[in-house]
Order: structure tokens, then C-alpha cells, then sequence
């Protein structure tokens, strides 16, 4: 009879769990030691929400739920972040925590907690198992709810008595005893590979026509697509729908790259902070599809900051709850967005539509935004402005400008580099000015923001795409995070490139505080200009400290030859970026 390790290792090799993120801890020997033997891939990180992070981004990546699997009591606690961080974006991820033995529950035994009641505010579902013989379907139940309608994450706190003992009979078998492979359990009637993909069951004949028409007869349309294209694998259906109906198409969040930034109909950024052609754009619509995205903060939660009164909405996404949220809707389509791509592209007919002037009008927008960012980087320490198009020149003893690194690393990297940000205005000035181009290249942290993600949620893009340059980008506040993951990059042989604007401060912050007290002194805002290079070579990495324009393309040239990690301490001095700028204009309104 197998010990409740052993089951728990069958149960997630069956529901097609490869990978264990973790970090060890007394709850998770036994489990874990089966896992290795069994031939499950043990990522060990150094951080619990670091684990959780990773394991996010894995799911992400692959849009099926991965594993954490953490220790009780602080280990639990620690991984909350990043349980938080997975549901607000949608990920499916199943959190998995250890706990004291089952028998000394409520007995003051150490660290013993209401993991359930902590978890149970951030996830769609949170359970501690009962007995060993019920790990298969309690596995199975947090799949198919990970999974399933919009994705998120869910827990399981496991004693650690029901991983050493005997696993037994479940106590009532009730259909939970028929295996844990078994269809059933492994989906709750939802196939477990698709994730709820080519669901159209609320695509009536009557939206779709109406939702057709409407588009026809609109002068100034526009689409905004969001992380439902990403989950639904609905790049290819985008990309026939926009190109059958010539429509304008921005994008933000996991839809980043399903179309490239440079395909002729993508127009950039969805996000009005970082794409002010978005301003005049939305300002001068008159009908908005926004697909798989809600209407939330990145969208000025719907008001007339950036949408007209009078412009019409259609909206698609699978979550009836998301429909009409913060803004009133014309047609509102409750389905996958792939099927409903599929659905409207058909009932737009077979022939491609004519582009109208307003795509041009569009391309001009956009042209003159990039225009402004690449003019961006004068001696000053304005934002936006300054020298004219093509005038990099710093001056001696200068720090860099973030445009102006940003330029030059744009030229450096390869086509087929993939991105995970976060960071603040260092990393904002990189998201406004390197192209999306690939589909699950564009790595964020979503909404909740949690700033140092980027370097577990880096590794597990390097994990999942060996041979491919990775690009970690954050700032030297947020690197403080995770740090120490620095050393799981080495340990598992993950050659990211590890880029930090180091500006010696809470940039953003500093930049919020001067403009709401000029001439006060900023608080809490500084940080000592650290040799981050140095502290990945600590952990047996590479890297260097840069702090000239014309350093940027040699030191990436080498850090993509080194094949090891690579830090580069990017000196930049501090500057608004266009998020800020947008974030302290608001505020004064």
C-alpha cells in the first residue's frame, strides 16, 4: 500500500504535473524525496513567494496549472504573495503548504495555523485534506477549479502525518476512489488540456449580428485585447479577426505579442501610461471590442479620462461577473474569447473589409508618440523632450537616461528575446519603447503589482524556453525582493540576463513625493548605489556595472556569450517615465 507521499506523486504525474516548485522544509521531505526519485523535476527556490512566483509564471506560460509545494507556518505565510499575485492575474496555480500533524490541530503544537483561513481570501478555493486516501481527489478538485471559467489559484494545506502514513481506503469512496487519472476527477467534466477553450455558450446569433453591425458602421473603431486572448489560445483567431475586419487592435497584459507590435493593424500598448497615443486615440472613438480584458485601473476603470460618454462598448469575456463592470455596454458576449473571435470573424464574411482613414490617422498617432520617446533623454532631468530624434549623446559625467539605455539595448537583443518586467520607472521607460513581438513573451506581474517578481517569474521563463535569451528587467527597489534567487538561477543553470536600473532609490515613489511637495525632501526614497554585479558573481553568476551609452551593446553582447547568469548594474539617473507622468497627472484632477 503506498504512503501518502507516493500517492500524492502518482495524483499530479497523472493529472500531467511534471515540476514541483519549492523550497524544503521539515513538511515536505518525505514528498519530496519520492518526487525526485519518481522522476518529477524539483525546481528549489530560495524565497517561498519566490516558489510561488515561478510556479505562477509556469502556469502562465503553459496555460495549465502548475504546483507549489512549500512548508507550514512561515513557509505558508511567506508564499502568500505570491498565491495573491497568481489569482488577481488569472493564473492556475495550485498552492500546496505542509502543516503540523493532523492529530494536534488546535493544540498549540508548533506552527500551528489557520492556513485554510489565510489562503481562503486570495484563491478561488482552499482546503485541508482530511485523510491520506483523499489526496488523488482532492488534487483532482484543485485542477479542475484552477482551471476552469476564469482561471486562479486555489490551496491545500496537507498535515504532514497523511504524507508519511499509509495512504488507506477513502472513508466514502462516493466516485472520489475511481483513480486519480480519471477523467472526471482530473477535470470535473471540463476536458483538463483545454482550459475552458472553444466554450461559446454565450455566442447567440443576435449579439454576434448586432456586435458585426456595429463595427461595420463605426467611423473610428477600436479593439483592446487583454490576457483572455492569451488563455483561450486565441492568438491565430485574433489575428484573422482584426485582419478580415481591418480593425485597429491595442493591446496590454497577456495579449502582449499574440499579435505583434508590429504587424500593420497593431497600434501598441493598450495602457494610457505608456502608449499617450492612446490619449487622442480613445478620445476621438467612437466604438470600443474590448476582448478578454476587464475594464479595470489599466483602463481608468471605464470613465471619461479615457473613453468618450458617447462612444459605444462591446464586450467578450467568459466571466459574466467582468460584463458591464465600470462601464455601460451595447452588446456583451459572455464566452471564450477564441470562440467568439472565430464566431464574429464568420459573421463578418468572407471578404476582407476596406480600411477606412481613421487607421491612418492611428499609424500617425502612433508614429508621433514613438517619435517623442526616441527624442526623449536630454541633460536634463525632464521625462519626455529634449534632444531631437537620433541624438543619443550623454554628456561626461553624466548618468544615463533610460531612453537612452533603452535604445541602445533595443539594437542589441536578438528578434526572439523574451521579457519579464517589473520594476518602476527604469522598467516603465522599457515598456513603453521595446517592441511585443511573441505570444507568452511578455511577462508581468498583474494586478495586485508585486514588485521583484520579474527574476522568479524570469527563471521560470528560461526553464520553460532553454536556448532562448531571457531578459529579466528591474529596478534596484525591486531587486531587493528576491535577490537571493539570483542563486537559483546559477544552481539550475538559467543564463537570464539579469538587467537593474540602479538610480540608488524607490524611483517612482521619489517622483510622486517631489511632485506633491516640491522642494521637500523626499522620504524613504533612497537607497545606496549598490554593485549588484557583484552579488550575482557572489553566487557564482557573471556580470558588470555599465555606465555609458556606448557600453550597453558590447556588455550584451557578452552576457548572452558567457552562457552563465548575467547581472548588469545599469547607472541610470532618475526620470519620470510616461507612467509616472500619467500616475501624478491624475492626481491632479
Amino acid at each position: 500500500m503506498p504512503n501518502g507521499a507516493e500517492l500524492f506523486v502518482q495524483a499530479i504525474a497523472q493529472l500531467g504535473i511534471d515540476r514541483i516548485f519549492t523550497l524544503v522544509g521539515d513538511h515536505l521531505n518525505e514528498v519530496l524525496s519520492v518526487a525526485a526519485r519518481s522522476g518529477i523535476h524539483i525546481v528549489d527556490m530560495r524565497h517561498e513567494s519566490g516558489v510561488t512566483h515561478a510556479a505562477d509564471a509556469w502556469a502562465r506560460i503553459h496555460r495549465k496549472p502548475a504546483l507549489s509545494l512549500v512548508t507550514g507556518g512561515p513557509g505558508h505565510t511567506n508564499s502568500l504573495t505570491g498565491i495573491a499575485t497568481a489569482n488577481l492575474a488569472g493564473s492556475p496555480l495550485i498552492a500546496v503548504s505542509g502543516s503540523r500533524p493532523s492529530t494536534l490541530a488546535h493544540r498549540q503544537a508548533f506552527q500551528d495555523i489557520d492556513q485554510v483561513g489565510m489562503a481562503r481570501p486570495v484563491v478561488k478555493w482552499a482546503a485541508e485534506l482530511p485523510c491520506a486516501s483523499e489526496i488523488p481527489f482532492y488534487l483532482a478538485r484543485a485542477y479542475a477549479v484552477a482551471n476552469s471559467g476564469r482561471k486562479g489559484a486555489v490551496h491545500l494545506t496537507i498535515p504532514v502525518d497523511l504524507f508519511r502514513g499509509p495512504a488507506g481506503v477513502p472513508p466514502d469512496p462516493g466516485g472520489r476512489g475511481q483513480g486519480p487519472g480519471s477523467e472526471a476527477q482530473r477535470s470535473g467534466g471540463v476536458p483538463p488540456d483545454s482550459g475552458g477553450r472553444g466554450q461559446g455558450y454565450g455566442l447567440g446569433a443576435a449579439e454576434l449580428r448586432a456586435a458585426v453591425e456595429m463595427l461595420r458602421a463605426a467611423e473610428r473603431p477600436v479593439v483592446i485585447a487583454g490576457s483572455g486572448i492569451w488563455w483561450s489560445g486565441a492568438e491565430a483567431a485574433l489575428r484573422q479577426f482584426i485582419e478580415r475586419t481591418s480593425l485597429p487592435l491595442y493591446t496590454m497584459t497577456m495579449a502582449r505579442g499574440t499579435v505583434s507590435d508590429e504587424h500593420p493593424l497593431a497600434m501598441g500598448y493598450a495602457d494610457p501610461a505608456l502608449n499617450y497615443a492612446v490619449h487622442t486615440a480613445f478620445s476621438e472613438a467612437d466604438l470600443f471590442l474590448v476582448i478578454g480584458k476587464r475594464i479595470d485601473y489599466r483602463l481608468a476603470l471605464g470613465g471619461a479620462r479615457l473613453f468618450p460618454p458617447e462612444a459605444r462598448f462591446i464586450q467578450i469575456d467568459i466571466h459574466a461577473e467582468e460584463l458591464g463592470l465600470n462601464h455601460r455596454l451595447d452588446v456583451a458576449i459572455c464566452a471564450d474569447a477564441r470562440a467568439a473571435l472565430a464566431a464574429l470573424t464568420e459573421t463578418a464574411g468572407p471578404q476582407p473589409w476596406a480600411p477606412g482613414p481613421w487607421l491612418e490617422r492611428l499609424r500617425g498617432l502612433r508614429r508621433d508618440w514613438e517619435a517623442k520617446l526616441e527624442s526623449a533623454g536630454a541633460g536634463t532631468n525632464a521625462g519626455l523632450g529634449g534632444r531631437p530624434a537620433g541624438a543619443g549623446a550623454q554628456a561626461a559625467g553624466e548618468e544615463m537616461h533610460p531612453a537612452g539605455f533603452f535604445r541602445e539595448l533595443r539594437a542589441a537583443l536578438p528578434r526572439d528575446v523574451l521579457y519579464s518586467w517589473d520594476g518602476g520607472d527604469f522598467a516603465h521607460w522599457g515598456r513603453a519603447m521595446l517592441p511585443a513581438r511573441e505570444a507568452g513573451g511578455w511577462l508581468r506581474l498583474g494586478p495586485l503589482g508585486t514588485i521583484g517578481a520579474s527574476l522568479p517569474n524570469g527563471l521560470a521563463l528560461q526553464l520553460a524556453h532553454p536556448g532562448r535569451p531571457v531578459v529579466v528587467i528591474t529596478g534596484d527597489g525591486a531587486l531587493g525582493f528576491y535577490i537571493a534567487e539570483m542563486d537559483s538561477a546559477v544552481r539550475h543553470n538559467l543564463p537570464i540576463l539579469l538587467i537593474v536600473g540602479n538610480d540608488a532609490g524607490w524611483g517612482l515613489e521619489r517622483e510622486l513625493q517631489s511632485s506633491a511637495n516640491p522642494g521637500a525632501p523626499t522620504v524613504a526614497c533612497e537607497l545606496q548605489s549598490a554593485r549588484y554585479d557583484l552579488i550575482m558573481k557572489g553566487f557564482g553568476g557573471e556580470g558588470e556595472t555599465i555606465e555609458r551609452l556606448e557600453q550597453v551593446r558590447p556588455a550584451v553582447e557578452r552576457a548572452f556569450a558567457s552562457g552563465a547568469p548575467y547581472c548588469l548594474n545599469v547607472k541610470v539617473r532618475g526620470v519620470r517615465s510616461p507612467f509616472t507622468e500619467w500616475q501624478i497627472a491624475g492626481k491632479k484632477k
